[in-house]
């Protein structure tokens, strides 16, 4: 004789687990969503409190040389500040290489590592939104960096009781400057960090490109222009390395006083040394986008 089965006994348990009835990003927010995240995490916020010891130990060596000559400018006075607004990025260049190095595999790299980049993909975000976000929070905290000391510089011109009218021209040159040495860097930067999904590799293969190219091309340029007497083809040579690249721009855009052995040659030159600038930023992200569409998820 069979029996009856008896009913199941099991219970479900509410655990708390309950969908979302919030507001969803759409792809612009969610864009800026990650354009906000990265720009926060460049600087160490919202990392641990070692993260914070390199990005806010490097602005901190930005500001020094800038306070110092601010106070300076006060105390001695006179009609100009003691570093043009224009050279100060080429004078602090090893600070902000080191902090793109650091900063570029930070906000690329380590998605590669971790394979974070599914998780932002899974909502309404398309690749090329990934990349724009990227680089353009890698601009805006290279810019930031660039650009506080020469508001530091510029405050010091004006504590001197300097020409404001004059000193508001030349702010406002060294901040065009620092906005092209921001996407140059940026783009090159984010484009080598891209390559490897190791952060160690991606810092070396940076400041490498950097300080090697910016060494051998400041070099090049003072045999031929001094030993050989040939500072046309010496400024030209300047197109090879992205700080010479940008200080040639600089130069000719507005007429500052070239920070290496020779600016560009006279005339079109300058006008060449932007077309290039803009053409390196150009093909960094344009191989930026074809980098990401062949990560596999």
């Amino acid at each position: 004789m069979s029996h009856p089965e008896a009913a199941p006994t099991g219970v479900i348990h509410d655990i708390g687990y309950r969908g979302y009835d919030g507001a969803r990003l759409t792809r612009r927010g969610i864009g800026t969503g990650l354009y906000t995240h990265t720009l926060r995490g460049i600087f160490g916020f919202g990392r641990a409190a070692r993260s914070k010891v390199v990005p806010l130990g490097l602005a901190i060596v930005m500001l020094l040389p800038a306070i110092i000559i601010a106070v300076v400018t006060v105390v001695i006075g006179g009609v100009e500040t003691p570093l043009p607004f224009t050279r100060y990025a080429m004078v602090t260049q090893g600070a902000i290489a080191i902090f793109v190095a650091v900063a570029a595999p930070q906000a690329v790299s380590l998605d590669l590592r971790f394979h974070t980049l599914p998780l932002y993909l899974s909502r309404p975000i398309h690749r090329i939104d990934y990349v724009r976000a990227k680089l353009a929070a890698l601009t805006t905290g290279l810019f930031i960096l660039i650009a506080a000391p020469l508001l530091v510089l510029y405050l010091g011109a004006l504590a001197a009781e300097l020409d404001a009218g004059t000193q508001t021209v030349h702010l406002l040159e060294a901040l065009g400057g620092a906005a092209l040495f921001a996407v140059v860097l940026a783009a090159l930067s984010a484009l080598i960090a891209s390559l490897t999904a190791r952060r160690g590799f991606g810092i070396a293969a940076i400041i490498t490109v950097l300080a090697f190219s910016y060494a051998i091309v400041s070099t090049l340029q003072a045999l031929v222009a001094l030993d050989a007497g040939d500072p046309g083809t010496a400024g030209w040579i300047g197109l090879f390395s992205p700080m010479t690249l940008v200080d040639g721009v600089q130069v000719w855009a507005f007429g500052a006083a070239p920070s290496t052995p020779a600016g560009p040659p006279e005339g079109a030159a300058g006008a060449v040394f932007l077309a290039v600038a803009i053409l390196v930023v150009a093909l960094c992200y344009r191989a930026m986008v074809r980098r990401y569409r062949k990560v596999l998820l």
